[in-house]
């Protein structure tokens, strides 16, 4: 007779899986996707380094996991933001808004996530972040485009220009350094409002669009706070 797991024991193993993944997420976090090793991965995740393995055959598969799981995460925030707003417009500025105030607060590990280094992950992993989020980008500004708030524009190319500039100024090299958290609102609000004037958004509407967003609190830019499944 084949062996077969019981519900429970199938459970304790995604749970360990997971705890896993959230403990590579937060080395990441801290040293970037090269910090990413199995000894300190389990010393984090308080198991044996060959427990790891067990889950994980290498570095390349635990590295494509926790970009997954950025990937996942990140995208369910933004979605539940901007499917609370009420019209497509203020959806696609909740996007753009709850987007950069993210990176600034997780700067080294959304870096990562935009720019792997492609010897680390697997293949297809190495860009499925920066796709991911600009399609999300690309379909608010689609439909906002489509319900006339928008002038007629490529909503590909505008998601990848919004995503870029974004990116540069939340955590590319030229982001200049946010300390406390005004200075971190205030980069995020440029960074926003920047995004909504280059779509065709005039200033005003563009500014009172993204004071109507609520920015998560600090606990929330925590892998935790997102429930897994």
């Amino acid at each position: 007779m084949a062996y077969r797991r019981t519900e429970r024991i199938s459970k304790r193993l995604a749970a360990r899986r997971a705890d896993i993944v959230l403990a590579a997420r937060d080395v990441a976090a801290e040293g970037g996707l090269t910090a990413v090793q199995i000894a300190p991965v389990a010393e984090r995740a308080k198991i044996a380094a060959g427990t790891v393995y067990r889950y994980f055959p290498g570095k390349a598969e635990l590295v494509a996991a926790v970009l997954t799981d950025i990937q996942e995460t990140e995208l369910t925030v933004i979605r539940a933001a901007a499917d609370q707003a009420p019209g497509p417009l203020s959806g696609l500025a909740a996007a753009v808004v709850i987007f950069a105030a993210r990176a600034v607060e997780q700067p080294i590990l959304i870096a990562a996530a935009l720019r792997p280094a492609t010897e680390l992950v697997l293949p297809g992993h190495d860009r499925g972040f920066r796709h991911a989020i600009a399609a999300e980008f690309g379909g608010r500004i689609a439909n906002a485009i489509e319900a006339g708030h928008l002038p007629a524009q490529d909503s590909s190319r505008g998601a990848a220009a919004v995503l870029g500039a974004l990116a540069e100024c939340t955590v590319g090299p030229l982001a200049r350094s946010a300390g406390d958290a005004a200075e971190r609102r205030e980069a995020v609000l440029a960074a926003a409002l920047f995004a909504l004037r280059g779509l065709g958004v005039a200033d005003a509407r563009a500014r009172g669009l993204i004071i109507q967003v609520p920015t998560p609190p600090a606990r929330a830019f925590s892998g935790e706070a997102c429930p897994r499944t």
